[in-house]
């Protein structure tokens, strides 16, 4: 091949691959040495392809990207989600993938990676607002289910795990998920998602589907972006965020990538909250008594801020390279490091706490809210050796880390039998740490060939051992002794200790193309766990095109979730002189004396199909239905106890018994009646049906620039078929409908010229709570377990709207208005808001709280 072939050639593919994502103006343009999956796909690009590859994103800028889902989008990068076959696009896949490419999730207006992908696909949502601790740590729900029935990988391998256990009631209850915000946003290329069951092929979690983060491979180029915002309407959650991200070359034959971000977020607070307390008048049935101490009327009605986002500061890094090891072995690694520290309120305390602390009035004469903090550190390393050549067939050895601590304290709070004992009390306090460690090694192996020289086939197979670790440290003793600190009791000695497992497993898969139209994959993995015992799952996917723009396709699977160090062994009692509660480890004896038994793994069985379509070139059509069957779910089984005990056998004394376990009851303690206790059981089966469509079609307007249309809908429906844990409706409601039962995202993106205009339309479908009576309720039936009302949140449509400019060639500056209307959720009925402070349906995961999000960002790239 002469000079002049060979820059021909490389020319066109530097057009081609820059056209994926050319569209970016912020700019990080996906070339062909990101697609790649090893380290060879870096070494082609030489200073000439680079220079054209630079000029033909300049040429191409204002091409149409419409997040992934057009012809000409990241949809034709080559997908590894679901499948160990090579080269398939996310089109010609036997399950739904989904392709979002790093310039969707930046015009999202989104900061945190989470609330990004809610933008972006259908089926993921996030609750209104956590609880507790809850709050602090970001969560997505797939499909409807529960944060643990999601997988999240990283180019491929298993991320760790967040420590900090959700261990409040609700649709997030048990759960500690991969926490995304703690992945810098600016070293994703683009995010796999694949919504379908996958446990036979990566293990544990995947039931609802699988989020496959790829990360950017580039060796050359500097990027940087700066956004800044505010929740206008309100005036307050004003945040920022830079970014920055460039790779080099190592050697000739290697890459290394650098990405850095830095975020920060003032809290949000709904501005339509009124404290009950100080109101100055209340209804007769109230059991929030008007505050009359010193200051009253003084103090601000909305002092209770509860009902709110955290304030967070974080500090995300990622460093990836690969390099030649030795010919035909190349050496790859990827190092991420997230920093967080956030606070979230809880409810405000008066200067008496109630009537409860006379003492306090001298401490905090206008009363005070307690912050709950968090300082975080969450890092993880990969290091690998992989190869194209033993006995014919690729193989890829690694090894994955990845540790999340977390240290729980409490801030601005008062320990009130301290102030009553000692006349003080300690103003903050460490509640409790939390860690949670994975240490994952595998080794893979694939091969394509023919069988009989007629049937091409893809054999993959492989093994898996990982290592899990949970430890809880005992907070201060301020923070859990007599009741401990205000907003948020600490963990005492009796529930602190550290707890190991190991897991093997061993997987094959193969992939028989029978016909030229027609493919079929089998796929089954055994796992061991130390803790749980074994588990066998299998998979089967089919897909027949019938031609060029007809296809249907398939999957039947087994699917199981094993239950997290957290959910079998996390405790935390919290005593006073007049009650206790807890939620108890349950594997504990404490936890089994009330009845319950040691957990196991959930088991699902699922089934999807669907059809692909293209009726004319640029038009798409995806459409899959599925169900999800999900046995032994694990469920919180709550409020065992609350009643005076007769002897030794009715639940008050036995749950007291029980907590008497981890920590002390005060001496001649008889508040019987006022003792609870909780656990997580396998107590549930579940039926999740739904339908997911996708379409997409591209206009070329040629001198008129390029507009791209978008749909997704997702409709989801969980129904609750067994009731093992004695859930009340609240509980049933928690996981068959505070999830939307449909979620519509319509996108339109132009370009033309420099300027590029965005518009999303987002219809979020009705939600379903059972809520309690709260303190402005009738009187007999505040905060009953039993007689509860139905809370119905509307649909509602939301708007997001984005104009850019890009100037001088590498600059691109846009405003964009999230919510531009300011729609809220439905406002809830005092006498269902707690303290009046929490107007909206916390566990929700509707149209977010927040209202309308005003922003502008800055991207250069080089």
């Amino acid at each position: 091949m002469n000079r002049r072939t060979s820059l021909l050639i490389t020319t066109i593919c530097s057009f081609v691959s820059c056209g994926a994502v050319a569209a970016t103006p912020s700019g990080s343009a996906t070339t062909a040495d990101q697609k790649g999956s090893t380290v060879r796909a870096h070494h082609t690009a030489t200073a000439q392809t680079q220079a054209h590859s630079r000029a033909a994103t300049t040429l191409k800028a204002n091409r149409a990207d419409n997040g992934g889902v057009n012809s000409s989008g990241v949809e034709q990068i080559s997908v590894s989600t679901g499948t160990h076959s090579t080269n398939r696009k996310a089109r010609d896949s036997m399950s739904p993938v989904s392709v979002i490419s790093g310039a969707a999730l930046r015009r999202s207006g989104q900061m945190n990676l989470a609330d990004a992908l809610t933008r972006t696909n259908a089926s993921i949502n996030v609750s209104a607002m956590g609880a507790d601790a809850g709050a602090l740590t970001s969560a997505i729900r797939m499909r409807g289910l529960n944060p643990n029935e999601v997988l999240v990988l990283v180019d491929g391998k298993r991320r760790h795990t967040t420590a900090n256990l959700y261990a409040d009631s609700g649709p997030e209850s048990g759960s500690t998920p991969v926490d995304l915000n703690m992945i810098p946003a600016n070293a994703i290329d683009h995010i796999e998602v694949l919504e379908d069951g996958a446990a036979a092929m990566y293990g544990s979690d995947a039931i609802a589907g699988v989020v496959n983060i790829i990360t950017k491979k580039q060796d050359h180029g500097f990027n940087f972006s700066g956004q800044t915002g505010a929740n206008a309407y309100n005036g307050d959650g004003w945040n920022y965020q830079l970014n920055a991200d460039g790779g080099m070359k190592l050697g000739q034959d290697g890459f290394l990538h650098i990405s850095g971000q830095m975020y920060h977020s003032d809290h949000f607070v709904a501005n339509n909250a009124r404290d009950h307390r100080l109101l100055g008048s209340q209804p007769a049935s109230a059991s929030s008594a008007t505050y009359t101490g010193p200051n009253a009327g003084k103090i601000a009605t909305n002092s209770n801020m509860i009902m709110s986002t955290p304030e967070e500061t974080r500090e995300n890094l990622a460093i990836e390279w690969g390099k030649q090891f030795t010919p035909g072995i190349n050496f790859y690694g990827l190092i991420t490091y997230a920093h967080r520290h956030s606070e979230a309120y809880e409810n405000y305390r008066t200067p008496s706490v109630g009537g409860s602390c006379t003492a306090c009035e001298s401490i905090a004469p206008y009363g005070f809210s307690p912050l709950e903090t968090m300082e975080e550190n969450d890092f993880a390393a990969t290091l690998g050796l992989k190869g194209d050549n033993f006995m014919g067939f690729n193989w890829d050895l690694s090894t994955t880390y990845g540790e999340d601590i977390d240290k729980i304290g409490n801030k601005n709070t008062l320990n009130t039998s301290y102030v009553t004992a000692y006349g003080s009390s300690p103003r903050t306090a460490r509640a409790e740490t939390y860690s949670m460690t994975q240490w994952t090694n595998n080794l893979d192996f694939r091969r394509h060939f023919k069988i009989g020289d007629v049937v091409p086939m893809t054999l993959a197979f492989g093994a898996e051992e990982r290592m899990e670790s949970y430890n809880i440290t005992a907070g201060e003793p301020v923070s859990y002794e007599n009741g401990g600190t205000q907003g948020y009791a600490g963990i005492s000695p009796g529930s602190a200790g550290t707890w190991y497992r190991d897991i093997w497993a061993w997987y094959m898969d193969g992939d028989f193309r029978l016909t030229k139209k027609w493919e079929l994959d089998f796929a089954g993995r055994l796992e061991h766990y130390t803790d749980v015992g074994n588990t066998e799952n299998g998979k089967i996917s089919t897909r027949y095109n019938f031609n060029k723009r007809i296809a249907i396709r398939g999957t039947i699977s087994t699917g199981f979730r094993a239950p997290t160090l957290a959910e079998s062994h996390f405790s935390a009692v919290n005593v006073s002189p007049t009650g206790a509660s807890g939620l108890l480890a349950a594997d504990s004896a404490a936890a089994q004396a009330i009845g319950a038994t040691k957990l196991k793994p959930e088991r699902s069985t699922s089934v999807s199909g669907g059809i692909v379509l293209e009726p004319v070139d640029n038009f798409h059509v995806e459409a899959d239905v599925y169900q999800i069957n999900l046995r032994d779910r694990i469920v919180q089984d709550t409020n065992f106890g609350g009643s005076t005990p007769y002897g030794n056998t009715t639940e008050g004394y036995i749950a007291a018994q029980a907590i008497a376990q981890l920590a002390s009851l005060p001496t001649g303690f008889t508040g019987y009646n006022n003792v609870y206790a909780d656990y997580f059981t396998n107590g549930a089966s579940t039926r999740t049906q739904g339908v997911d469509i996708k379409a997409d079609y591209l206009f070329r307007l040629h001198k008129y620039g390029n507009l791209a249309l978008s749909m997704s809908i997702d409709l989801n429906r969980t129904r609750l078929h067994h009731n093992g844990a004695n859930l009340n409706l609240a509980d049933i409601a928690s996981i068959t409908s505070d999830n939307p039962r449909s979620k519509i995202i319509l996108n339109a993106y132009y370009t033309y010229k420099n300027w590029d205009f965005n518009i999303r339309q987002t219809r979020y479908g009705q939600t379903t709570s059972m809520l309690q009576y709260q303190d402005w309720g009738p009187s007999a039936l505040q905060y009953s377990n039993n007689a509860l009302q139905q809370f119905i949140n509307t649909p509602h449509w939301m708007t997001d709207i984005e104009i850019g400019v890009r100037f001088q060639k590498n600059w691109h500056f846009a405003v964009g208005a999230n919510n531009v209307f300011n729609v809220r959720p439905r406002m809830m009925s005092q006498e269902l808001n707690a303290l009046g402070a929490e107007p909206y349906d916390e566990n929700s995961a509707q149209i977010p709280i927040t209202g309308g999000y005003y922003y502008g960002r800055l991207n250069a790239n080089f």
